[in-house]
């Protein structure tokens, strides 16, 4: 590890309300010095990046991906992932418990964490809310705390009974962490592989009803307004890939009355409607589904507005030969690490006017906070040297061939994107170079 000077770059720093030209100064993994251009002298160092013209923030965060290890590594590998990660400019990442097997014990967490899994980024874990996410027994959320998790999720699944949930918000606030909910009833979606509407009726195919997440979400509202009322606790209540107006309706009124409720909202989601489905196109085919135009723009007004508290990516690769079915069998998912920052800044940032600090809080500052990364999602002085330079002007063209993940299962591939990364930095150590 090397002492690296960032110099002449325009640092945007939301925890510290840094938005100008400033140098930084990176030794032993952490941030030694932030100063004024020139203000640093002469400093002796291994390596200098001359970012004149690029942004300089904290490194991105994503709390929700999926990187098959162990069980399905012919999808992806922890390796893989987040190789893909760091180019797309993540310094840390949230792993998913839907493995094989499931991710579900102290001993399959520390497993994964272990770092002969070959991480390139920091790798972070929510370990599964129920025993085999069967939705039946909940895991023992006090040892998996002190193993390391940051959270728990059954996500793939829903935590669908009224008890059980209740029993994990208990759980989960006692040790001080979110349950994160895949916000899905579904007892109405079976069957069912895209948004139910017009675009499903012309292609024959049975679709999902907004009411199948909305009623998931606001059964949770309700849940943590119980216990705050009987138990004197106040559960943190985080909704995945949120895609519905009426869901994220519900939750910008929990928010005025004050209910801990956090949510993300996926690329994908403020990029895509239901029509991006076209002829059976499977690298659409997702759960939650791309919803229609209205859902899509309520997504990115919740992003502008505040009510949405962050942006993840949902990473979830797939084999070329499963999404190579009929639509209906092929599987759910799509790869975003690498097009997340590009999407982020021209859908949001050039097409809707969302400032570059906000954006940056929204895929770092704001993920680190939900899931509790002290020294993560800052550019503190002796915080982590976590961090992400890029052009926010470059406009590219995204090529799937091109990933550093295993998969290509993406309905991006042939995109423009705008902001290219040029260097990404996890604890001191440039994990990827353009």
């Amino acid at each position: 590890m090397s002492d690296i000077l960032i110099l002449n770059g325009r640092l945007i720093d939301p925890s510290n309300q840094i938005d100008a030209p400033r140098d930084l100064l990176l030794r032993n993994g952490r941030v030694v010095a932030i100063e004024t251009p020139g203000a640093l002298g002469s400093v002796e160092v291994a390596q200098t990046i001359d970012a004149s013209g690029l942004i300089v923030a904290p490194g991105l965060v994503d709390i929700h991906v999926h990187l098959r290890e162990p069980g399905q590594t012919y999808k992806e590998t922890i390796a893989t992932g987040t190789a893909a990660a760091a180019a797309g400019g993540y310094t840390s990442v949230v792993a998913m418990p839907n493995t094989l097997p499931v991710n579900d014990t102290v001993a399959k967490l520390e497993w994964m964490l272990d770092a002969q899994r070959g991480s390139l980024v920091k790798l972070f874990a929510m370990p599964a809310a129920t025993v085999g996410s069967m939705g039946e027994k909940l895991t023992d959320f006090e040892a998996l705390r002190q193993a390391g998790a940051v959270g728990f999720t059954d996500d793939g699944k829903p935590i669908l009974e009224d008890e059980m949930m209740h029993a994990a918000l208990i759980a989960a606030a006692r040790a001080e962490v979110p349950v994160s909910q895949h916000a899905e009833d579904t007892r109405l979606t079976g069957g069912c592989s895209m948004n139910a509407g017009s675009m499903a009726f012309r292609l024959g195919l049975r679709g999902m009803p907004v009411e199948a997440e909305a009623r998931i979400v606001e059964r949770d509202i309700q849940l943590l307004r119980d216990i705050e009322r009987t138990e004197g606790l106040r559960p943190h209540l985080h909704v995945q890939h949120v895609s519905t107006a009426r869901a994220i309706h519900a939750i910008r009124l929990a928010k005025r009355e004050d209910l801990h409720v956090t949510c993300e909202i996926a690329p994908h989601h403020f990029a895509l409607n239901e029509e991006a489905v076209g002829d059976y196109d499977t690298h659409t085919k997702m759960n939650p589904p791309l919803r229609s135009e209205l859902d899509r723009i309520k997504m990115i007004e919740a992003l502008l507005d505040g009510t949405a508290d962050c942006i993840a990516t949902d990473h979830a690769p797939h084999a070329a030969f499963e999404k190579k079915q009929e639509f209906e069998r092929a599987p759910n998912g799509i790869t975003g690490l690498e097009t997340a920052l590009g999407l982020a800044l021209r859908v949001l940032h050039r097409e809707n006017s969302l400032p570059l600090p906000r954006i940056v809080d929204l895929m770092s500052t704001a993920p680190a906070r939900i899931v509790s990364l002290a020294g993560r999602g800052t550019l503190g002085p002796d915080h982590f040297a976590d961090i992400v330079i890029f052009d926010a002007g470059t406009e590219w063209t995204f090529t799937a061939e091109a990933s550093r993940s295993k998969s290509r299962n993406t309905p991006f591939d042939g995109s423009p994107m705008l902001g290219q990364v040029r260097y990404t930095i996890c604890e001191g150590k440039i994990v990827y170079q353009a």
